[in-house]
């Protein structure tokens, strides 16, 4: 067991007045140029975080020169019933995102790893080939009229992990996706449509042929962490790009965009601020040699969070809850979780305190030196 719940970023908001946010444009626009095929995944360092707080991460999360980051929405929360559209969240996440002048890469969880949905209610729990085509196209449909920022759109994340043990699934799934590709296509002709994987775990569970059979869409997403099935860090950066360049083996025909990409400065897990600093360098030095390839490249994440917040066993998604567990032959699912969660709260670029490590030095300099 090596996967998160793909869009548990931003905790639930302590927000008092919301409506403040979706918001009159800044009155500070900034003259800093954006790189729209750079982004950083935004993310508050605590459940805990006031409207003005939040605002202030992301404009100093922009100020760096990023032109995107990456928004996740879950079906049971924006439609809890049936054409009535709960926006008080997403609202609020994209107000932020088109006040500072950035794209998005929509993360819809219909694959969520080993997992589906979650779906609202009056959906139910279907199986792959029983969710409706028709509704999934109406819910992107809506939500892709409504924020014009969106130019990217993931339905599937660390989708080797649904097939791994399913593949006979796989035709299922590619006739799903080609309906709502189609009928989003018909609609919103100039929005790209992909899936993501989890490079790290194609490499070390060798399934490659997964990622080939669904290179479906315009662009082909990928998260990475240097890790091994403990989630502990066993890569130099040196050996991380070398990694990396194996998408355009998997991959040689088609777009590729990096979903999440990071790493971590937990000495827990063998990080340090050094090898992060340093990772930066090269993957800018990866991407400037493969720019014409690449969709889009961002960053996991802008800033550290409260240990043992990351990854929790019971979920809570709205009013669903998805467990994460199982699945690694190596120690127990505890052993393996209590790692991610050590991974993931310390990839950020700033301290929990919000201090600047010496990565985030690294990052606005490459951007700068890209724009």
């Amino acid at each position: 067991m090596d996967k998160r719940i793909l869009g548990i970023i931003i905790p639930v908001l302590v927000i008092i007045i919301a409506s403040l946010l979706f918001i009159s444009p800044s009155s500070e626009n900034t003259t800093q140029k954006n790189n729209e095929n750079i982004g950083l995944v935004i993310n508050s360092p605590s459940s805990s975080v006031s409207l003005q707080q939040l605002d202030k991460f992301f404009t100093d999360a922009s100020s760096t020169g990023i032109g995107r980051s990456n928004v996740y929405i879950y079906w049971n929360i924006i439609e809890p019933v049936e054409g009535k559209f709960d926006w008080s969240q997403s609202d609020i996440i994209m107000g932020l995102n088109e006040k500072n002048d950035l794209k998005v890469t929509l993360y819809f969880s219909i694959i969520n790893g080993d997992t589906l949905g979650p779906f609202p209610k009056w959906i139910g729990k279907p199986t792959l080939n029983g969710i409706n085509e028709d509704e999934l196209v109406t819910v992107l449909d809506t939500i892709l009229s409504r924020y014009h920022i969106v130019d990217s759109v993931i339905i599937a994340g660390e989708t080797e992990s649904q097939f791994r043990y399913n593949e006979k699934f796989i035709p299922v799934y590619q006739e799903l996706f080609s309906n709502v590709y189609d009928g989003i296509k018909q609609k919103h002709p100039d929005i790209q449509i992909g899936n993501s994987f989890a490079l790290h775990q194609v490499i070390n569970k060798n399934l490659k042929h997964i990622v080939t059979d669904l290179a479906l869409g315009d662009f082909v997403a990928f998260s990475y962490t240097p890790t091994d099935n403990l989630n502990e860090i066993n890569k130099t950066p040196e050996e991380a790009i070398i990694e990396l360049n194996q998408i355009f083996e998997i991959i040689p025909n088609k777009k590729i965009g990096f979903f999440e990409i990071g790493w971590s400065t937990s000495n827990f897990v063998n990080g340090d601020y050094i090898s992060q600093q340093d990772f930066i360098e090269k993957l800018f030095n990866f991407y400037g040699q493969n720019e014409s390839e690449i969709e889009f490249l961002t960053w996991y994440r802008y800033i550290d969070q409260e240990i043992d917040t990351c990854v929790i066993k019971d979920q809570e998604i709205g009013d669903q809850t998805i467990t994460v567990g199982g699945g690694s032959s190596m120690g127990t699912s505890e052993h393996v979780i209590e790692r991610l969660n050590q991974y993931n709260c310390n990839a950020g670029i700033v301290t929990i305190d919000q201090k600047f490590k010496s990565g985030w030095n690294e990052f606005k300099t490459q951007i700068q030196m890209l724009n």
